[in-house]
């Protein structure tokens, strides 16, 4: 049995999960691969190959927007989604599709609860349209030679966009979607804060399933760094792992020969329930979402201090749910694969966890991935998640070379004991940081 923790006599248990990612679509194929050190990352086909100095990503490859990849559903949420997928661009349709798998998983019915004790904390990157949708209306606009006339497009261009255009990409619509597909009618909420979306949209769901605004929260997040402005936009400011090779071993968290971030896409939910309804309705539960903090941290010429960000978001969590440092039995690292995040999140650890550091084991699932955008934290803890209940941690793929300036205990095999809790972090570049602490339902 679950037993109080510190924090609050009102517990929040996780009973329900769904995925969209480059390990497939189901909680089965996604554990299959981190378990047997199966990597994600294949050729990159989201642009023309050569158009880019990329040749690698992360593409949920099995996610083709069919109405069969959001799961069972009832015959008129079949009807309803099929007509609303030409309002929603691939990050949308991931996301639904991730819920929808979710609520599945967690025998979720519609008629068998009360909507207005149900709700939605879902997290987007901000959502940028593909240069395809203006391609006619762009065409009309052209001269003889040409070249492109604004004083066309209002009487010309204008009227050959969709009309719905717009619906396509606004950031709020996957929570939209889902609150509506489902009558879901309880707190509301949609955070676009890129890396760290997914796990402030666990907190907020914790909280208000303490605060007895809900019984239930749909918590998840969507995201990709495969549209093809954002693409450009990665290989202008971050660090990205470029040029040919073996695309499974391009992503290589901590390890001295890293080379920068890999690129991909993704979505992952969880329906979190207060303990007391999940007992009464029997359902299975996954895990205990103990606590969930954040922080923000920047310099005073605006630059992000990720390593401090990151050491107040877990000394913030661990305050929270009154557990000492060496009560954390492993860590899932955000493991970005850069030279700058990597070293900082290290030093961050370390600072927090001090001599636990060296018996802290630490994985980190972008190895398998790549950087799936505001997709990536929720994807990231369900696997975390399902190496708690099958009480291993997956290895670190292409951890070779140990980097002296991430003295860390990286899990290098699948022999590791996951332990009964766990921290699961991530960090934007902008400073921005979340930290998740989850026991299992026998701590």
């Amino acid at each position: 049995m679950i037993q109080p923790t510190q924090s609050t006599a009102r517990r929040v248990v996780v009973t329900g999960m769904g995925v969209i990612s480059p390990l497939g679509n189901t909680l089965e194929s996604l554990w299959d691969h981190l378990c047997c050190g199966r990597s994600g990352v294949g050729p990159l086909t989201a642009v023309p190959l050569g158009t880019l100095p990329l040749s690698c990503a992360g593409e949920a490859r099995q996610f083709q927007a069919d109405i069969d990849d959001f799961g069972p559903l009832e015959k008129e949420q079949k009807k309803a989604i099929r007509k609303g997928l030409k309002v929603m661009c691939r990050e949308c349709q991931m996301g639904v599709a991730a819920a929808q798998l979710a609520l599945s998983d967690a025998a979720f019915a519609p008629g068998c609860y009360d909507p207005a004790r149900v709700g939605v904390a879902y997290g987007s990157d901000f959502m940028i349209t593909v240069p395809d949708d203006f391609g006619e209306a762009i065409r009309e606009c052209l001269d003889d030679s040409g070249q492109f006339q604004f004083s066309r497009w209002a009487a010309r261009g204008l009227p050959k966009m969709s009309p719905l255009w717009l619906l396509k990409y606004l950031p709020n619509m996957p929570a939209s979607h889902i609150a509506i597909y489902n009558d879901l009618q309880g707190p509301s909420n949609s955070l676009t804060l890129r890396e760290a979306s997914g796990g402030l949209a666990v907190a907020q769901a914790l909280q208000s399933i303490r605060q007895g605004r809900a019984e239930m929260m749909v918590v998840g997040a969507t995201g990709t760094r495969l549209n093809p402005m954002k693409l450009v936009h990665a290989l202008q400011q971050e660090e990205v792992a470029t040029g040919n090779g073996d695309p499974t071993q391009a992503s290589r968290p901590f390890d001295l020969n890293r080379r920068g971030m890999v690129l991909g896409e993704g979505a992952g939910a969880m329906v979190l329930e207060d303990w007391r309804s999940a007992q009464a309705r029997g359902a299975r539960i996954y895990c205990e979402i103990v606590g969930a903090a954040s922080s923000s941290s920047a310099a005073r010429n605006r630059v992000a201090r990720r390593e401090q960000a990151l050491a107040n978001a877990m000394t913030a969590v661990l305050r929270q749910t009154g557990f000492a440092p060496d009560r954390v039995e492993s860590i899932h690292a955000h493991g970005l694969s850069t030279r700058t995040s990597d070293a900082e999140e290290a030093r961050a650890i370390g600072q927090v966890f001090g001599d636990h550091v060296g018996s802290l084991p630490v994985t980190a699932a972008k190895s398998y991935f790549g950087n799936l955008g505001a997709g990536g934290g929720v994807v990231e803890l369900v696997a975390g998640v399902l190496a708690l209940n099958h009480r291993v941690l997956f290895p670190v793929l292409n951890y070779q070379t140990p980097d002296p300036d991430c003295p860390l205990r990286v899990v290098q095999d699948s022999s590791q004991p996951s332990g009964r809790c766990f921290v699961q972090l991530n960090v934007t570049p902008q400073g921005q940081a979340t930290a998740v602490l989850i026991q299992d339902c026998e701590s």
